[in-house]
């Protein structure tokens, strides 16, 4: 039992880095029709600039205690990236899939060189200093609180996306903006304004998530395409543009990889692959997408 439960704390902690990029690759898509391949490139970003960031505050005194919401402040401040990218995809908006895909693909390799640039070629990380928060014992289970309180606010995004979207008139105007752009323009929305807000919200979800999984694992330059494969493999079991289908990929994908890297890890990329031929052979759609008419 014990050993189960080892298995679903790692699995979703997991899903709760996974599902804050997913979210914003369906924000982006669910507004603004864009498959945003350099969603992995924003993770990787939040990684290397928390491992910065976190690494100068220390030099300047800041308690240990401070550094999950010194991370998450990391990550919020590289919105500054998003509505520069933005713009540059002005150019492809109403265009082709693959005129879309090539340029974030190429704006994915741009990010590798520029970290490779900056940080260089090997692995950067942060000691343990996120387990002053302690860690949660019963028998032989064990978790890190630094892990449940990444949990906890990937839930609170969940929730706080959900009546922003729903509840709010800005979220009104985005759901609006998505279902027709040419009747929301006609009705004063200021269709550009919007696409530069959610973009940089996209952005903001990849790089917190970055931000937040550096204390246990390495920021490194295979981690944006290796996180954004895990990504589109959410969206296609969620179902593209679907929040819901964003937080249940994400638990899907999390728990199965967990499983597999306890069992058989040699197993852990094509569990995921199996997973992702099913729903495309028995629900292309995805489990919470709509299917195209």
């Amino acid at each position: 039992m014990s050993a189960f439960a080892n298995i679903l704390a790692g699995g979703v902690f997991h899903a709760a880095v996974l599902f804050l990029v997913a979210a914003g690759l369906q924000l982006v898509f669910g507004v603004q029709k864009i498959v945003n391949l350099a969603c992995g490139s924003f993770y990787a970003l939040g990684a290397y600039f928390g491992v910065t960031f976190i690494g100068v505050a220390v030099g300047h005194g800041m308690p240990a205690w401070l550094i999950l919401p010194a991370l998450m402040v990391s990550g919020l401040l590289l919105g500054i990236i998003g509505p520069p990218i933005e713009r540059m995809l002005r150019t492809v908006y109403g265009r082709d899939e693959s005129f879309q895909l090539l340029l974030t693909f190429a704006l994915l390799l741009m990010f590798q060189d520029v970290f490779r640039f900056v940080w260089g070629s090997n692995p950067r990380s942060l000691d343990s200093g996120y387990l002053v928060y302690g860690t949660l014992t019963s028998g032989d289970f064990s978790v890190p609180v630094y892990n449940l309180l990444v949990i906890a606010a990937a839930i609170a995004v969940a929730a706080g996306f959900g009546a922003f979207l729903q509840r709010t008139n800005y979220g009104r105007i985005l759901r609006a903006t998505a279902e027709n752009r040419a009747m929301a323009e006609a009705l004063g929305v200021n269709v550009r304004l919007v696409y530069a807000v959610v973009f940089t919200l996209g952005a903001v979800l990849g790089t917190t998530a970055g931000a937040l999984i550096v204390p246990t694992a390495a920021a490194s330059l295979d981690m944006a395409i290796e996180f954004v494969v895990e990504a589109f493999a959410v969206v296609v079991i969620g179902g593209l543009g679907s929040m819901r289908g964003a937080l249940a990929g994400a638990l899907i994908v999390g728990l199965i990889r967990a499983l597999a890297i306890v069992f058989y890890p040699e197993f852990e990329v094509l569990a995921i692959y199996f997973i992702v031929i099913a729903v495309l052979i028995f629900r292309p759609a995805g489990l919470f997408g709509r299917a195209l008419a």
